[in-house]
């Protein structure tokens, strides 16, 4: 009988053995259930959470009722991130359009700053608001480079769609050097395609890689629905890099220019851009172009058609947009240009352009 319970013993303490094994193998650390991808994605939403904002753009009108009074309406929520430890929070130029005021919510804060605009770039659609107050801490966003990307990389994206702040979505590079139809009446080009879920309210929330750098800004989808179809857009972050210094510093984006007016499509058949006036002693007066004119006995003479700078081709605002974007105030350009039935040449020193 003792060498029965003996065994009764042994049996006990291993099934004791077996359970506590049990037990101890269910209570396995979560990480080490997780992939890599998934915890890198953990991470970064970890690490970059607090420096994406909610941003409620918020209208002033007058009621109809009662007495005509005057009121705050919401006029859109769109995201955005933080650039700096001073308060200037990056967005989109078209997620600020027509705001009076601006209010801006932080990751689990339930207080909601006030922000001012401070300037904007609609044919990038990029803007910059600033805080008037501000949290306690600010984590600008890691900012990295576009200049390098593959179709194939990792994409993230954090916004608020629909208003669901801070919500994050996945996927890949699709696309490089896309070129959509921008908010200011020019396309804008060099833009990132990706398949993470955008959808309205994303817009001007970052696109992240897998180190959590900044690539892009969430900028547009092409959807028959209006919701996410695997098509979203982003403003590359090194366009970023170079509009947002002259944002916060002039208020504008101090762009090269010609100094003349231009007509597009002037025959509907005939390439070229008419030039209907120069400023007096801008850059294109010196270099001797010249507009549409009138002598003293009213008869009108056409201006100058400009057909090529620097060897391209110029038929249309936006043509002319993106070429004088690639040069600065002071540089000399090439203008080929067709003066009564004659193709002619000019240098020009561009000069800053007026608005």
């Amino acid at each position: 009988m003792k060498k029965l319970n003996k065994y009764y013993f042994i049996i006990i303490l291993v099934a004791l053995s077996l359970s506590l094994n049990f037990k101890g193998s269910s209570k396995l650390n979560d990480n080490q259930l997780l992939l890599e991808n998934e915890k890198n994605t953990i991470n970064i939403f970890r690490t970059s959470v607090h420096s994406v904002v909610n941003i409620t753009n918020v209208k002033i009108g007058r009621a109809s009722w009662p007495f005509g009074r005057t009121q705050e309406r919401k006029g859109g929520i769109g995201s955005g991130f933080v650039w700096d430890s001073d308060g200037h929070i990056v967005t989109n130029s078209h997620v600020v359009s027509g705001g009076n005021s601006f209010l801006v919510s932080f990751h689990k804060d339930k207080k909601q700053y006030k922000a001012k605009i401070i300037g904007a770039e609609p044919n990038k659609d990029i803007a910059i608001l600033k805080l008037v107050d501000m949290p306690t801490s600010l984590k600008p966003v890691q900012i990295g480079s576009s200049n390098n990307l593959l179709v194939g990389q990792k994409t993230l994206a954090i916004g608020s769609p629909y208003g669901l702040d801070h919500t994050m979505t996945s996927g890949i590079i699709s696309a490089l050097k896309r070129v959509i139809e921008g908010f200011g009446g020019v396309t804008i080009k060099g833009v990132i395609q990706t398949d993470a879920s955008i959808n309205p309210g994303n817009s001007g929330g970052p696109l992240l890689n897998s180190a959590g750098q900044l690539i892009g800004m969430n900028t547009s989808i092409v959807s028959t629905s209006g919701a996410s179809a695997g098509l979203g857009f982003a403003v590359p972050v090194d366009t970023i890099k170079r509009v947002v210094p002259q944002l916060i510093k002039y208020g504008k984006v101090i762009r090269p220019g010609l100094g003349i007016g231009i007509e597009e499509n002037y025959t509907g058949k005939r390439k070229g851009l008419i030039v209907l006036y120069t400023q007096e002693n801008g850059a294109a007066e010196k270099a001797g172009l010249r507009g549409v004119r009138q002598d003293a006995y009213g008869k009108r003479y056409l201006g100058d058609i400009i057909l090529k700078i620097n060897g391209k081709e110029t038929n249309s605002y936006n043509d002319i947009y993106h070429i004088l974007d690639n040069y600065k105030v002071g540089d000399t350009i090439e203008v080929t240009f067709l003066r009564n039935g004659e193709i002619k040449t000019t240098t020009v020193k561009l000069t800053p352009l007026s608005y």
